[in-house]
């Protein structure tokens, strides 16, 4: 009984994280119709930049004031990659989709060397901010509040999200915008502005996906990718372009790989791509996209 309560908690903070990251790609891709291959690299992004920044300012400030370098190493990547999606990106595309992918490859493969070069390879770790908050007992176990945290900070994303696209002004825009451009631009809508936002939104939830596990784990090149193909999988689980996709697949895939590691760890990845196959078999378009 204590491991499952453990695992389930576990699947939850992994769920929130894999939300985020694949929202973000879900979002921009409903909007732009463009499959972001170095969306992993901001999640690795933010994580970098979040820990350096943790690194400069810890022995300066209070451990919980250090806690507003999340949200603040996010929104310099989301920043970034707004400048980069007009300039880079959007001659690309009216372009066959194949250029786009080729592209947002090189991307990713340029942001891994560059973040080499600004963060030396080395590993970043940053656990300073766990340290305040402690743990709470549960069920006779203890269990960090950190991730309690994290998956509060899930479960607001998923709710401000949903309000965001479905409640505000803004939103409508970017439900126009997907649904048909070109009509969309005929009415007025600024739909250059449209897609910088979208882009930079989305970025800015991979990259607070990345900032947020860095006082669990530490930011090490490689994990791009390794974000990028649990994204893609829980993206063609959920439906791409789809945020209740998002949410309902980061479940999915977060409780039978926690379940996975913890019980069958020979064969967790193959199980998770198993279950892709599956779903899209069933439902090529995924449980919640749109043909």
């Amino acid at each position: 009984m204590d491991i499952l309560i453990l695992q389930t908690l576990n699947a939850l903070f992994y769920a929130a994280v894999l939300f985020l990251i694949a929202s973000g790609l879900s979002l921009i891709y409903g909007v732009m119709q463009i499959v972001n291959v170095a969306h992993g690299s901001f999640y690795a992004l933010g994580a970098f930049v979040t820990a350096w920044i943790i690194g400069q300012l810890a022995a300066s400030i209070h451990p919980l004031l250090l806690l507003l370098a999340i949200p603040v190493g996010a929104l310099i990547v989301a920043v970034f990659a707004m400048v980069m999606e007009p300039t880079l990106l959007r001659p690309f595309y009216k372009r066959p989709e194949e250029y786009q992918l080729l592209l947002t490859f090189g991307v990713l493969l340029v942001l891994e060397d560059v973040m080499r070069i600004l963060f030396g390879g080395n590993p970043l770790a940053a656990d300073q901010p766990m340290a305040p908050f402690g743990s709470m007992p549960v069920m006779g176990l203890k269990y960090p509040n950190y991730n309690f945290l994290v998956i509060a900070v899930g479960i607001a994303a998923a709710i401000g999200l949903w309000a965001f696209v479905y409640r505000t002004r803004f939103g409508v825009m970017l439900r126009a915008t997907s649904q048909n451009m070109k009509m969309a631009s005929a009415l007025g809508l600024d739909v250059g502005r449209v897609y910088i936002l979208a882009f930079g939104i989305g970025c800015f939830l991979a990259a607070l996906g990345g900032a947020i596990v860095v006082p669990t784990q530490t930011a090490v090149l490689g994990m791009a990718l390794d974000a990028l193909i649990i994204a893609f999988v829980v993206v063609v689980v959920g439906g791409m372009g789809s945020l209740k996709g998002a949410f309902v697949g980061a479940l999915i895939v977060s409780f039978v790989r926690t379940a996975g590691v913890q019980f069958f760890p020979e064969v967790e990845l193959a199980v998770l791509y198993l279950i892709a196959a599956g779903v899209l078999l069933w439902r090529p378009t995924g449980l919640y996209g749109k043909a």
